[in-house]
Order: structure tokens, then sequence, then C-alpha cells
């Protein structure tokens, strides 16, 4: 296959291959060597892959060729190429989760819900993607992986935790790809990287084991398209038993993203949600994103939701959880094996009181009961994703910075992972220097299908290149 053919195949989305599929224009085994020879070119410097498996995944896709000869394709994605973030069970290949106190013998039997949902709609999985250790920060580096890089400038992270996914859609790695979102790992590294991902409502999508991090964990999709978000979307919220707690399937087809019309929608516009700094080439680029919302016939306004930054909240959740993962490594557990940084916030969380942690759990009812009355007015709102552009790899905050915790630079994220909202994050410009920034659109808890539409429609209104290598 000559470059330029490869480079043409990677363009289409996951939607586009089913099509060219039926049509019999492509063969499920001729993307999967497409995709694997971008990686093969591609990813010594990007870094997105820990683990690929050419030998499986091609026999995953002759399997795909044959139900489609006989016109019996398994379901809404067979034989599109997937990436799975390291975090989630693969039957047949370990899951070390960026760790080095992982063993990677295994056994490895099972396969994580959102997982079993792709085998069962034929999906091609050709590997697996870095993630920082436990995916415990929001870029994507580990002792054990090295350091990923960004597509539109290696010399940047990509965001993470999910930054791996992220990288190899942006590269033209794969069309679709899993990621996992604590406090904005699939939304920062589709911001960082010019990508369309969405957290849905806590619970949309099943989840097994349970997350350590409790509720503010959340499995789901990345893509470089809405419509195959939306479809990976569909197929990742099919039931599955292992998740007590997840919802029943949605009312609405989550793939339809024109269910919705954002006309005449009341959209609340918050540049810095009262309490944020932002890089100006963000503000600028995100101000002009919510005016296209008013000239596609939505009423929009500039509101703050009108809470303080709820830091404190999330820093106290979310460092037990890190501690309650740690713990369960072993007795002692290893901590010569972790990243000092995430054993940094497992220390913190060590010395913190029962009185703390039920004060952040007050909290985060306060902020959830908040934002549950502020949906009562309006239908979404529009904030950045991120506060700045991408920033250098290998460090956890920009050089200069007077907090060495990441969550100081995304504090647009993980006040809607607390309360367990769908926020989604469509990418709306560059800046001089050629970084991508993204939108976040947050929506009521349970309108999933509602934030994907209004996404949808930003998309079509400004669309944006999202791959960033080739012509």
């Amino acid at each position: 296959m000559t470059v330029s053919r490869r480079l043409e195949v990677l363009s289409l989305g996951a939607l586009e291959l089913v099509e060219h599929y039926r049509a019999g224009e492509l063969s499920p085994l001729e993307v999967l060597d497409a995709s694997l020879a971008q990686i093969d070119e591609h990813d010594p410097v990007i870094n997105a892959f820990c683990l690929v498996d050419p030998e499986r995944a091609r026999a995953e896709a002759r399997e795909s060729e044959r139900r489609w000869r006989d016109r019996s394709p398994a379901g809404a994605l067979d034989g599109v190429p997937v990436a799975i973030k390291d975090v989630f069970l693969t039957a047949g290949w370990p899951t070390v989760r960026g760790s080095r106190a992982i063993d990677p013998a295994g056994p490895w039997e099972d396969d994580a819900p959102v997982v079993a949902a792709l085998r069962r709609h034929g999906a091609v999985l050709p590997g697996k993607t870095t993630t920082p250790e436990f995916g415990w920060k929001a870029v994507t580096d580990s002792p054990l992986t090295g350091v990923t890089s960004n597509p539109w400038d290696p010399t940047r992270t990509p965001g993470g935790s999910s930054g791996g996914s992220a990288a190899a859609l942006a590269a033209g790695m794969v069309p679709l790809a899993l990621g996992t979102d604590g406090g904005g790992s699939i939304r920062i590294p589709c911001s960082f990287c010019g990508l369309p991902g969405i957290k849905a409502t806590y619970g949309r999508v099943p989840a097994w084991p349970a997350s350590p991090f409790g509720v503010l964990s959340h499995a789901g999709p990345m893509a470089r398209t809405v419509a195959d978000l939306a479809a990976l979307l569909a197929v990742l919220a099919e039931p599955d038993p292992r998740d007590w707690s997840a919802l029943e399937p949605p009312a609405h087809d989550l793939a339809d993203v024109s269910a919705h019309d954002i006309n005449d929608l009341r959209v609340a516009f918050s540049p810095n949600l009262g309490y944020a700094t932002v890089d100006p080439e963000v503000a600028a680029l995100v101000a002009a994103a919510a005016n296209v919302f008013e000239r596609l016939g939505a009423h929009v306004d500039h509101v703050d939701p009108g809470f303080e930054d709820p830091r404190r909240c999330y820093d106290v959740l979310w460092s037990t959880g890190a501690a309650k993962l740690v713990s369960s490594l072993g007795d002692p557990p290893p901590d010569d094996l972790l990243d000092p940084g995430a054993l940094d916030i497992v220390r913190s969380a060590r010395k913190l009181t029962a009185l703390e942690y039920v004060e952040a759990l007050r909290v985060r009812d306060a902020l959830g009961i908040r934002m549950s009355l502020f949906h009562q007015e309006w239908d979404l709102l529009l904030t950045p994703t991120v506060a700045i552009p991408a920033f250098e790899t290998g460090v956890n905050v920009p050089a200069g910075s007077a907090d060495p915790g990441w969550p100081s630079w995304t504090p647009f994220s993980y006040p809607f992972n607390i309360t367990q909202q769908p926020a989604g994050s469509v990418p709306c410009g560059f800046t001089a220097a050629g970084l991508p920034v993204g939108l976040q659109i947050v929506g009521p808890r349970y309108r999933d299908a509602l934030v994907l539409a209004a996404m949808a429609a930003y998309e079509s209104a400004a669309p944006q290149r999202t791959i960033a290598v080739g012509p």
C-alpha cells in the first residue's frame, strides 16, 4: 500500500469505513494494515501504544472480512480498528495500567464491559494505549512506558490520562479509541489533541471492576468526528450485569446526533466559571465558538453557575481513591515501584481524617444540587475545556507554575466529575503556534444525547482538522 493510499484510508471515519465495507469497496484487513503501518511509522516518536498485537488483530480482521462477505456483520463497528486504553481488562493481554507494580504475567482472562461490547460488535483491536500510572494525572508519562507526545507538536504533551488514545487518534493510527475520565482524562487530551470526546453521565457506560476513584471515574469514547463518537458511545452503553450501578439503556438512540435540535436552546456561556484564569488565545477561541451557537439559533448569555472552585473537595476524593488503589497492591504497598508524583498524593491522603472526607462528600452533594438547579434554567453550559494549550512533555504542570498539582491548570473539567454530569469537548480552533483548543459543553445529568447533538451542531458549523500527520 502506498503512503498516499494509506493516508486516504486512514482519513475515513468509523462510520465511513462501515459503509465502504458494506459496499465491498474496502476490506477490514486493508484498513488494519494501514493502521499498523501508521503505528510503525509514527509511534516511535509519539509513543501512543504500549502493546501492539498484529497477529491477533489480523485474525480479527479476517473474521470481519468473512462476515462482510456473508453479509452478516456482527454489529455497528464490525471491522473498525479501536485502540484500548491500558486500564481496561482485555482477555489475552496484560493490563498493567502504566505501573511497574503490576505483574504482566497475569493470567488475563476477562474483558471489561467496554471491551466485551466492542467484541460483540466485531471491532478489530490492534493494541493498548499508554497511560500515566493508574491514570493518576492529566499528562501521559510513566516510569514503565516513558513519555507520550502530542502529534501536533511532539515537544508538547497530549494531556492525560487518556493521552495515548488521543495521540493515536490524532496521528491517524485508529479512528476510535477508549478512554477514562476521573477529572478530565478524556476531555483534556481531546482538547490538547484537537478531538471530540465525551464523559457521559456517570453509569451510562458500564464499568467493571469498580474504580477505586468511585463515582469520579467514567469510561467513555474518543473519536475524530462527533458522529463516530456517538456511535461508539451507543455501543459502550449497552448493559453489562457486572456493573450494578449502571443506568438503564437511554430512551433515545445515542448514535443519532440529530435527535435534538439546538435551535432555541438556553445556553449559558461561562468564560472562567467565576474563578479560573484562562490563556488569552484559549479565551478568544472559546468566545468565538460560543458566538457560533447564537448563529445556530440558541439563546446564549454570559452566566456563571455560581459555585466556588471545588478543588479541595476534588483533591480529597481523588487522593483517597489513589490511596485505596495503592493499598490493594500489597501490604506493605510497593512504594518503591510507584511514580513519585502518585506516591505524593497517596501520602497526602493517608493524613486525612474521616471528618475531612465526609466534608468533601458534603461539598460534592451541594455542588450536584447547585448544578441540578442551574439546569432548570439553562439547557447547556459552555466553557473552555482546558485553561491553557498543551505545554511541554515530561512535566506535570507548565514551567513557572506556582501550584505543583495537575488540577491547577484544568479547572473546568473536574467539577463535572464531582457532579457526574455529561460533559464533552469539541475542537474549536488552533493557537498561533498550531496547538488545538477545545470547547467544553456540559449538560444536565442523563442528557447525553443533548450534549452530543450540540457537539455535532457546532462541528458542522465550524469543522476542524483532527489528524495532525499527512497532507
